[in-house]
């Protein structure tokens, strides 16, 4: 169901985003991992976006690929269990993690409501 969201997501974005978003893979876990808690996320996280940005692609010597990491099952237990609200959280954190992709910082995206 979530990959279906996503991918309907991307294609009614505008053509010059949609071709920028599909540059980023999107990743779907359960919850964060062990190691991603012991390195600061929060167990609670919906979606985390890794790598560099858009902007810095190659600059950085990142060793991880930019990629957005959806945590289904938080998404879930956020959503109560309400598919409409599911799907409704899992284009939102899309689309918020892709801000980060693109370079928007936390104030930005609040501005756009992708907080």
């Amino acid at each position: 169901m979530a990959a279906l969201e996503v991918a309907q997501l991307l294609e009614r974005l505008p053509s010059e985003l949609r071709n920028k978003a599909r540059a980023i893979p999107v990743t779907f876990e359960i919850v964060p991992t062990p190691e991603m808690v012991a390195d600061g996320i929060a167990p609670d996280t919906l979606g985390l976006f890794v790598g560099e940005e858009l902007a810095h692609s190659g600059a950085s010597g990142e060793v991880l690929p930019a990629q957005i990491l959806l945590f289904i099952g938080n998404l879930w237990d956020f959503a109560e269990a309400d598919d409409v609200v599911f799907r409704r959280e899992v284009r939102k954190t899309v689309l918020h993690e892709l801000g980060h992709y693109l370079g928007l910082d936390e104030a930005e995206l609040e501005t756009r409501h992708l907080d």
